[in-house]
């Protein structure tokens, strides 16, 4: 996320010789990713996309001036894509936007502080929430189990760790012998 935004998409390698790209979308229907249109970068520049195949899209700058080559696509590759949280749809009850759970605090069951959630992995084996604290940082499933409240407006998460983790990791920021 960046200045309130949140990523929608990665630019990727160009596709043929007219200026096309390749397109990583976040979205649930990858398609919807141009329904966020007018997108940023992280230099505040818009673009607006528009589908021509599958993962495939044109681009064009603020100006409407399509990326006319791909030596002007190359230059693109990685560029991220991002639309204003304030345009997000609202979302149901135990759903949250990534966004959403940076910053958040985390505590134990006994309302202790272990830190804030300083980013959110998903490395195609669950969901994982990393936990920071003065340095020291952990990792602990996003799971209803492990994280079983969740509250947004209060600007807090609760963690019951497992018995595998140890806690004293974000405490001291030591491993437990």
């Amino acid at each position: 996320m960046a200045d309130g935004n949140i990523l929608m998409g990665v630019i990727g390698r160009p596709h043929g010789v007219r200026g096309l790209l390749r397109v990583q979308s976040y979205t649930e229907d990858a398609a919807g990713l141009s329904r966020y249109n007018p997108l940023l970068d992280e230099r505040g520049r818009r673009w607006t996309l528009t589908w021509k195949g599958d993962g495939v899209a044109e681009l064009r700058d603020e100006d409407g001036v399509a990326v006319p080559d791909r030596t002007a696509a190359e230059k693109l590759v990685n560029l991220r894509l991002y639309a204003p949280r304030a345009r997000m749809p609202a979302t149901a009850a135990d759903d949250y936007y990534i966004a959403d759970l940076i910053g958040l605090l985390a505590r134990d069951p006994d309302g202790g502080e272990l830190g804030r959630v300083a980013a959110v992995h998903d490395y195609g084996a669950g969901t994982s929430l990393e936990i920071v604290a003065e340095g020291a940082s952990l990792m602990v499933p996003f799971t209803r189990a492990v994280v079983p409240v969740v509250d947004v407006e209060g600007g807090r998460i609760t963690i019951h760790a497992p018995d595998e983790i140890e806690m004293r990791e974000i405490e001291t920021g030591e491993k437990a012998a």
